[in-house]
């Protein structure tokens, strides 16, 4: 095994190697450290990284190996936390100035998981403001000119780029589908309330959901497996038994599964070469997809989850809007100052439409195993200014459903263009065994 390249180990394959004793946690920490070295000064994937602090964790890992203590599905993996989440021995700044220097007390809820099973808490990335519009310092590790999305740019951009194997990312209304796409890795955003949020930065209980980026399927479902559960912090999560995702994400499905195409309410915004290669998707797929008009309620999704997550994110920011607004983004600023005009009346309405769109959604996921649909309007864009355009991603938030990218196709300049997946609420293990099918599709033909 090539020590120079342990960093580009799949998260499963390197935990493997290191319950076997084939390397250690330290050797891979210090791959990834060196990888870091290499390419971060263009990337700007990390908002705090402290090599030494890495290792001392990593060298922890590997004298528990020696000692016969018990070892973690993730042991020894170094992961990458979005710097909203809360890390009782690293700062979380939240992107923004007004939270310079925060320390928590505590883990998150998700992080103190993740340490449960054995990881390696790496370094915090790089978010947007607040986890909003405003871009961060990250680039996109294939073209420097152009962005890696947003909110979640340091995580995606990390993975990508071969710095960690996993990163925790959240979403909002795009912000892990986005970034995966633009950055070519999978980003998967389970069912709202599977991964608990206490101790995470919150914009909208109604919207917010934790997610994550990794290189491989396989990856996607060993971290998720660990990280799901209750969290009495989160009033959204709830117990429930353990759901196998790795044994069904890597089982054959029983039948070939059954898709839907679903442009969606802003297929127009979609660059051609999207639509192109849409069409070859369908066409390739054959008769095992169908395309569908989604209902014209829907037309009115992305006004809804707007006046929701505006509201709430003005509620929730309200201190920072008192006692800091001069440090805050114009574009936060305006999203703010909307939010904090929304009728109580819009609001309830806004929510009520939530659980009557899932209602519509049932006929289909009756007859479908997932839906397909662009993760985003095109590759991504040139310029730093801008994350990209989210709405390809917006109704799906706001319904709560579990998505997933695939980097399966590439744009005509080389660019990585996602291909989103969409499953039933509840049926996230279900959905990473169709994406597994899907890829294997793509790549036969």
């Amino acid at each position: 095994m090539d020590a120079s390249r342990l960093n580009w180990l799949p998260a499963t394959d390197a935990a493997r190697a290191i319950r076997e004793g084939a390397i250690g946690a330290e050797q891979l920490t210090a791959s990834c450290l060196a990888r870091v070295r290499e390419v971060d000064g263009q990337v700007q994937a990390w908002t705090f990284l402290d090599p030494e602090h890495a290792l001392v964790q990593a060298r922890a890992r590997d004298a528990d190996r020696r000692e016969g203590q018990p070892v973690g599905p993730l042991h020894g993996v170094p992961v990458g936390v979005k710097d909203i989440i809360d890390t009782g021995d690293m700062p979380t700044e939240d992107g923004s100035a007004l939270h310079a220097g925060r320390t928590p007390a505590h883990d998150a809820t998700v992080v103190a998981m993740l340490r449960a099973a054995g990881a390696v808490i790496m370094g915090k990335t790089v978010t947007t403001e607040f986890a909003t519009y405003t871009p961060g310092k990250t680039r996109n590790p294939h073209n420097s000119e152009r962005t890696p999305g947003g909110s979640s740019s340091g995580s995606a951009a990390a993975v990508a780029a071969g710095m960690v194997p996993l990163a925790l990312g959240s979403q909002t209304n795009g912000s892990v589908i986005r970034p995966a796409a633009f950055c070519g890795v999978y980003g998967f955003k389970p069912t709202h309330g599977l991964i608990p949020r206490g101790g995470v930065l919150k914009l909208s209980r109604t919207l917010d959901q934790l997610g994550v980026f990794a290189r491989t399927l396989e990856d996607i479902a060993l971290v998720v497996e660990q990280i799901v559960g209750y969290d009495p912090l989160d009033p959204d999560t709830r117990p429930r038994a353990h759901v196998p995702f790795v044994a069904t994400a890597s089982e054959e499905p029983p039948l070939p599964p059954f898709i839907a195409f679903v442009k969606g309410p802003v297929w127009e915004r979609a660059e051609e070469e999207t639509k192109e290669a849409f069409s070859e998707l369908v066409s390739m797929l054959g008769d095992r997809v169908v395309e569908i008009e989604l209902p014209g309620l829907v037309s009115q999704a992305l006004d809804w989850h707007q006046t929701i997550m505006e509201a709430e994110m003005a509620a929730n920011l309200d201190l920072e809007w008192e006692k800091g607004r001069e440090q805050i983004s114009d574009s936060l600023r305006a999203q703010l100052a909307r939010g904090r005009e929304v009728k109580a009346l819009d609001y309830q309405r806004a929510c009520a439409r939530i659980p009557l769109i899932n209602e519509g959604f049932e006929e289909i996921f009756d007859r479908c195993d997932a839906i397909v649909t662009p993760a985003a309007a095109g590759p991504a864009p040139r310029g730093l200014e801008s994350t990209g355009d989210p709405a390809f991603c917006t109704l799906w938030t706001l319904c709560g459903m579990p998505a997933l990218n695939l980097p399966l196709m590439r744009s005509g300049n080389g660019l990585p263009l996602g291909v989103q997946l969409v499953g039933r609420r509840n049926g996230d293990a279900r959905l990473l065994r169709t994406a597994r099918w899907l890829a294997a599709q793509v790549k036969t033909d």
